[in-house]
């Protein structure tokens, strides 16, 4: 074998790896690398505004991922946004009192679902609701407020 034949080789080899560690990249930017082998129960959290939070998007307690989002949806009687939570059954124990807000991860401001823990002995179940929400800070608003308020400012 030529010794050109053979860096062609190895460039060729070089290349179908990058496109393959791109491809790894792209699915965990993208939160469709993760993939739960076991069993989840699900519960419900209504907010005022999701803003960007999405379907396959992760539910943590204490940093650490306990579940997924599955479904987003509009109540018309109460005007709120629903998400459904898919929590991992292994993690049973979350009392039902616990308190879920929409944080902003990163620079790219990807968003999930964080739980605080309440103190309540009961824990959540299948088909429970959890009560107390924080809807996402959009940076959108606070920004307005900013500006309204240095306006009032101006204006006295």
């Amino acid at each position: 074998m030529s010794k050109t034949r053979q860096i062609e080789i190895w460039v060729g080899a070089f290349i179908a790896a990058g496109f393959l560690a791109l491809f790894f990249l792209a699915m965990q930017v993208s939160n469709l690398g993760t993939v739960n082998s076991g069993d989840s129960y699900t519960v419900l959290a209504r907010f005022d505004n999701i803003g960007g939070l999405k379907v396959k998007s992760p539910v943590t307690l204490a940093g650490v991922e306990v579940g997924r989002v599955l479904d987003i949806y509009y109540d018309a009687e109460d005007f709120r946004a629903v998400a459904v939570l898919g929590i991992y059954s292994q993690y049973d124990t979350i009392p039902d009192d616990t308190f879920a807000k929409i944080l902003t991860a990163g620079l790219l401001g990807e968003q999930y679902v964080g739980l605080d823990p309440g103190g309540s002995e009961q824990v959540l179940k299948e088909g429970s609701e959890i009560a107390v929400t924080q809807s996402a800070l959009v940076l959108e608003e606070v920004i307005g407020q900013f500006i309204y308020g240095k306006a009032q400012e101006g204006a006295n």
